[in-house]
Order: structure tokens, then sequence, then C-alpha cells
């Protein structure tokens, strides 16, 4: 496991990582995950090995620290991932990211475009006030106090056990915040950072999520949008063989499948 410093105040964001060639794929997680429970399995596959790879933690979630004073905004959490990049030495990494992971990444290649070569991302939030069947909205919609004191036990309960696994590590009020953060999104708002990147970008929708909202206009941004078929949100659990795919790039000339 490795660390650094996020917030000036001796508070560490940590991950674990595989040696490898470079560029490295650094893996970002969702709201309340952790990064290698999502993509440790996909990582190991035949055609990712002998790449560096890194697990990160966010702030808040799996072994990172937990900081009462801080505000795990996206550019808050963005800021701490590229205090991880930095400290590794990394420049021009390929960004594996999931959900409010994918957003985090997105905000990172516009604040320090040195450390991003090219995104893949998984369902990211791309536009503030998701629905409000969104986990975040719902998280969100309790007050930070009354979510720290009963609401986060209750929404254990009913977020399913997948996601409750790793959930029950994040820190309460470091998951409110997030998911506050979230729901308020970025400015510029993701989905405009993302359009005017000049990177490789591909963004996988799951064929189960439904259509995804102004698909049209990311396409003729130049981000190559994906749908994979018989998978939902977590698509790297759904269907794994297009995930992999899409990581390693050899779905450029066909139909993520």
């Amino acid at each position: 496991m490795k660390d650094a410093e996020f917030d000036g105040r001796g508070s560490r964001i940590r991950w674990t990582e595989t040696p490898g060639a470079e560029p490295a794929r650094v893996y970002v997680h969702g709201l309340g995950a952790a990064s290698a429970v999502y993509h440790a399995h996909i990582a190991a596959r035949p055609e990712l090995i002998g790449r560096r790879s890194l697990f990160v933690d966010l702030p808040g979630h799996g072994v990172s620290d937990r900081p009462e004073d801080f505000g795990y905004t996206l550019e808050e959490h963005a800021d701490a991932v590229a205090a991880a990049l930095d400290v590794s030495g990394l420049t021009g990494a390929e960004l594996i990211a999931h959900s409010m992971g994918g957003a985090v990444a997105v905000v990172l290649a516009h604040r320090r475009p040195d450390l991003v070569s090219r995104l893949v991302l998984t369902e990211a939030n791309l536009d503030a006030f998701p629905p409000a069947g969104a986990g975040s909205s719902h998280i969100a919609s309790y007050g930070e106090e009354e979510f720290v004191a009963g609401g986060y036990a209750r929404v254990l309960e009913t977020v399913g056990p997948l996601w409750a696994s790793t959930m029950r590590l994040a820190d309460p009020r470091g998951l409110h915040r997030s998911a506050v953060g979230l729901r308020r999104g970025s400015d510029p708002v993701t989905r405009t950072i993302l359009e005017g990147l000049g990177i490789e970008r591909v963004y996988l929708q799951g064929e189960l999520s439904g259509e995804l909202p102004g698909r049209e206009g990311l396409e003729a941004a130049g981000v190559r949008v994906r749908t994979v078929p018989a998978a939902g949100h977590n698509i790297m659990f759904d269907n794994p063989d297009a995930f992999v795919a899409a990581v390693a790039g050899t779905d450029r000339s066909r139909t993520a499948a």
C-alpha cells in the first residue's frame, strides 16, 4: 500500500499498485465503493497485464483517510488523486473510472492535463442534479447530521449486498459530502469539460441502464460512446469481456459485445 498527503493537514490518500510498463492505468471507483474491489479482476486479465496499475481509494472511502474538515467536492477529490499521481511520478496516465469516479477523473483531466492521456469512463456522472432515484440523490436527500445519526444505517439496508459491502467501509460524513458534491456537480459542468478535452475519451453505457442522455453531443465532440450488452451500471461485473476490450482499446472497430 502507498499513500500521499492530500489536504495539507497530514491526511493520506492510499492505493495499491502492480508494477509494469507505462503509461500507467489508474482505476478510480464510484460513490461508496473501493477501487480494487471493482477493478482488480479487470487489471489481472491477460489482455491488460504488463502495465503499471494503481487502484486508488478516494478520500473518505476504502483505506484512505477521512478528515472531518474536508469538503469532498469533485474538485477536492480530483486534487487528492493528483497528489497520488504526483507522488507516484506519473504523467500521461490512463484513467479507468466508474460513476462518481468518472466525474472526478474528468475534473482531474481538466485541472491537471499533464497527468491524464486517456479516459475510459463507466457510466460517469456528467450532469448536476441526477434523478431522484440515483444513489447520490438518495444520500444527499438527508441533512448531513441526519445522515450520520441514522440515515447511513438505513441506506446500507437498502442498497443491496454488493454496494453495501464497500459502502460500510466509507466514512458516513465523507460519503454524504461526496454525494452532495456529486449532486452539485463541477464548474464548468462535467459534460462540458469532457466534450472539450483533447484526449482519447471512451464512455461505456450499460444496455440495461437505458439510453445515455446527450449521446449525440458527446459523439460529435469525439467521445467514443459504447453501449455494452447485458450490462447495467456495474459493467465491469456484468460484462467483463466488453469492459476489458474497451480498456485495452481493442473495441475501436466494433460495438462492445
